[in-house]
């Protein structure tokens, strides 16, 4: 298997895109226009890291923010799989602590990032949905994600590493999303020996699932969603995650996972492709 720095690498390029602020329903408030260049050297040992931001005159104006960063070594905070695709964030959830989950993937001359944010008292405050694309490329953006292209089976494999042992273990998952009547959703989610089953209602673009821990499932722009629950807290173990349909029919997911002491636990990377 490829080394979590050669995963990196495949996120090497220059691609222009926006940074879009939305709310917890997940409509956009404001967006900024962006170049970021990912550039290795050294025989490809560091990279260089560069993001500019623009104003509302686009790319052609001087850029509002300038940021630079070499990188040699990768954090604990995020784990990169063989698609180039990464999940990062707090490795610890903590009382009176803002934490927070980046997620990355990876297609081709395409990439589309997902930040997850929570507030000091634990609640949902903000997403932040990043659509990039590789300068000199074509690659088209993808429609705003809806229910209707989700529901039936997908089924493919998911690479998982824990926060214990940085090599991934393959399985098998699966996903059944179905509509059961009115704005009822069932969502089944089967990775390895482990199923988890969600029940909720549309509401608009989002998806609520109620109960003891409630959660949000936005549909957004460019075949993106974003699950998260509306509260987190070290004493409960919750998992936050992220979605790209990539093509009407394969779609990605990666999901992060904490235990009942706020630990971050283990990261996976689901491929999965609809079945007929």
């Amino acid at each position: 298997m490829s080394s979590q720095w050669d995963n990196f690498l495949r996120n090497l390029g220059e691609w222009h895109g926006s940074f879009a602020d939305l709310d917890i329903q997940g409509s956009v408030l404001r967006s900024t226009p962006s170049i970021l260049s990912l550039e290795a050297s050294e025989e490809g040992r560091c990279v260089h890291f560069r993001l500019r931001r623009f104003g509302q005159g686009g790319t052609d104006t001087p850029p509002t923010s300038d940021h630079r960063q070499d990188y040699r070594s990768l954090g604990r905070q995020v784990v990169f799989f063989e698609t180039g695709a990464f999940a990062k964030g707090s490795l610890q959830i903590a009382p009176r602590t803002r934490s927070g989950a980046e997620y990355g993937f990876v297609g081709p001359d395409r990439r589309l990032r997902l930040v997850q944010l929570h507030g000091e008292d634990g609640r949902f405050e903000s997403l932040v949905l990043i659509r990039e694309f590789r300068a000199g490329g074509n690659a088209p953006e993808r429609p705003p994600l809806e229910l209707d292209q989700l529901v039936g089976t997908w089924q493919g494999q998911a690479a998982t590493v824990e926060a214990d042992w940085p090599e991934p273990t393959l399985s098998p998952c699966a996903s059944r999303i179905e509509r059961c009547g009115g704005d009822q959703v069932r969502i089944l989610t089967t990775i390895g020996s482990d199923q988890t089953e969600r029940q909720g209602s549309l509401q608009g673009r989002t998806i609520r699932f109620d109960g003891p821990a409630p959660e949000l499932l936005n549909l957004l722009p460019d075949g993106g969603s974003s699950r998260v629950p509306l509260q987190v807290s070290h004493r409960e173990a919750f998992s936050v995650e992220a979605g790209w349909l990539s093509s009407p029919t394969e779609r990605q997911r990666l999901i992060r996972r904490y235990n009942d002491r706020g630990e971050w636990v283990s990261a996976s990377h689901l491929i999965e492709t609809r079945v007929a």
